[in-house]
């Protein structure tokens, strides 16, 4: 069986193939030319984010039987066609669950720590305690929105924390566990002191975060978004840190990664973002530690050969 692989991976991933018995091509700068050129000639095709495994693409892979994302996120690929099609889909959001955790976690503590500010100002010799007095996590409602690897990888980090902790999920029954109760929506919107998000980019979340939803909040709240950026805008987040419903966010994702193809309006809005002190900001890299790079590609091949033995 060949395996075509079309983004740089943790150099692990074609020895764990080739131990598996599968003939691994590895070829990290292919261009999507490139890839429709030879894709017929394939049976696995292994990705991370730079390709867009679409209709038009995949109808040139006459043989492919599996497609494996290195990662959690499935937006790059035609999920209804890949159904149709019968092909078999892997991800791996068990392989950096834990680090999108870590992350959620230390980026809401930094803060309300005021941590890069605090060091930014002992750098330039200002030893100022009061303008850097903290806040508590201990004894907050943590609502996470989305209950699935990532949700509950951050609902059992907070375990320690004396936190209440609310996890809704729309398409789960019966998945309050020893880290989170169950909870409505609604509940979640009464209660919570912070909002943690942890669903996929679909025709539904994408933009599910507008002001009206942003306003059903009873009190005003922290925002923790590590899972994709299209779930709330820019726009929607500098209108409800501006109107006091939001008291901060952390954002590991924005709506537009590429910065540097902004539109106007994209322009606008992260700079008013970024000049907000409440705002925490890191490049997408909630899940991309040394660790899971490799977790990965080990989960990812293990799914492979349960399903087409090498």
């Amino acid at each position: 069986m060949r395996i075509l692989i079309t983004d740089v991976m943790h150099e692990s991933i074609v020895p764990l193939l080739e131990a598996a018995g599968y003939q691994a091509d590895y070829q990290p700068e292919i261009s999507r030319k490139g890839i429709e050129e030879i894709i017929g000639g394939y049976e696995g095709i292994i990705i991370r984010s730079k390709t867009n495994l679409d209709e038009s693409l995949l109808d040139k892979a006459g043989r492919l039987k599996f497609i494996g994302r290195a990662g959690a996120g499935l937006d790059k690929v035609d999920l209804d066609y890949v159904q149709k099609r019968g092909v078999q889909l892997f991800h791996a959001p068990e392989g950096n669950r834990d680090a999108v955790g870590e992350q959620a976690i230390g980026m809401l503590l930094s803060l309300f720590n005021h941590i890069p500010k605090a060091d930014g100002e002992v750098r330039k010799g200002i030893w100022d305690r009061e303008g850097n007095r903290g806040e508590e996590l201990s004894g907050k409602t943590v609502g996470i929105f989305g209950y699935g690897n990532m949700g509950q990888a951050l609902a059992k980090k907070l375990k320690g924390f004396g936190v209440k902790v609310l996890a809704y999920d729309k398409y789960k029954m019966s998945y309050g566990d020893e880290y989170a109760q169950e909870a409505k929506f609604e509940q979640i919107q009464q209660e919570a002191d912070i909002l943690s998000v942890h669903v996929p980019l679909t025709a539904e979340t994408k933009g599910y975060f507008t002001m009206d939803i942003l306003e059903g909040f009873k009190k005003p709240f922290y925002l923790i978004n590590t899972a994709r950026g299209k779930v709330v805008s820019m726009a929607v987040l500098n209108q409800a840190l501006g109107r006091g419903i939001l008291k901060g966010a952390v954002l590991d994702v924005l709506e537009n990664e590429k910065l540097h193809t902004f539109t106007a309006d994209e322009k606008d809005n992260f700079q008013e973002l970024i000049a907000r002190s409440n705002v925490i900001f890191s490049p997408h890299v909630a899940g991309w530690t040394f660790q899971s790079y490799e977790k990965i590609n080990k989960v990812l091949v293990g799914k492979i050969k349960a399903r087409f033995p090498g």
